[in-house]
């Protein structure tokens, strides 16, 4: 057999076990807890209604004239891209180590199997809120539409490179799934969710556009608001960080592979 030949047939192969994997996972973590699938859509929906109606209640505004809705829909889903996507990873090993029995089951299958779900579930809840309130009023649609997609793939690119770093991570250690945790909750109010770049004093905002994903919140925003408010953000400084995550990922996934063996 050629070497395309046998290049496809891997292909398939690793294909028909991702497909397999993702069935597992949605319909052992959907399938079986309280409000299953609607929670990706509820948990969004109901952080969005509370924000948008405190600031309304205290009359809040920022003196940007950014609609509300539109502010805190764009915020907490950019949160839920790569926050739940890395969560997720990092736990991958740990609860599908018996899967690793079965030889054409990798450690990046259960990587990749857990990104794809984490970013489909983290579009649909942003896609399906942006609709709901579009048609309801209580927000206007984007400015720029090929922008917020752009700066969308742009933070699904951040939230899988990082969900690929500390899953095979947590191969060495427990102790990066317990760091973690309260790590995310620290960047959670750095994360650009909760404020624009503008708004901020120049060292500070220094400080924050060294996080990649501010710059992927900054592009949805602009491309929602367009010149309503000045942003801030250099895409080609967030795909370096994007990439370099990327190729550390995939190093410590590959000598995850070798060193995690099933019992």
């Amino acid at each position: 057999m050629s070497s395309e030949g046998s290049l496809l047939r891997s292909l398939r192969l690793q294909l028909r076990v991702i497909r397999a994997l993702l069935m597992r996972e949605v319909i052992t973590r959907f399938g079986r807890e309280n409000l299953g699938v609607l929670w990706l859509i509820g948990e969004p929906a109901l952080f969005t209604l509370g924000v948008s109606a405190l600031w309304s209640a205290a009359g809040l505004s920022h003196g940007s004239g950014i609609p509300i809705v539109a502010f805190a829909i764009t915020g907490y889903s950019s949160v839920l891209m790569w926050r739940n996507t890395a969560t997720k990873c990092n736990q991958a090993i740990h609860h599908n180590f018996n899967l690793l029995y079965h030889r054409n089951v990798q450690v990046i299958d259960l990587f990749i199997t857990r990104i794809v779900l984490e970013l489909a579930g983290a579009t649909a809840s942003f896609t399906l809120l942006s609709v709901v309130f579009i048609s309801l009023d209580m927000m206007s649609p984007p400015v720029d539409m090929l922008e917020v997609i752009g700066g969308w793939l742009m933070l699904a690119w951040f939230g899988a490179s990082l969900g690929l770093v500390l899953g095979a991570a947590t191969s060495y250690s427990e102790l990066v799934d317990r760091i973690w945790h309260p790590t995310s909750y620290l960047l959670f109010p750095l994360s650009g969710a909760a404020f624009m770049v503008e708004w901020l004093p120049k060292k500070g905002q220094d400080v924050v556009l060294l996080l990649p994903m501010v710059h992927g919140v900054e592009i949805v925003r602009e491309g929602f608001f367009g010149n309503t408010v000045r942003t801030h953000h250099d895409a080609a400084y967030m795909a370096l960080c994007c990439l370099a995550l990327n190729l550390i990922g995939l190093f410590l996934a590959r000598d995850a592979g070798r060193r995690v063996e099933a019992p």
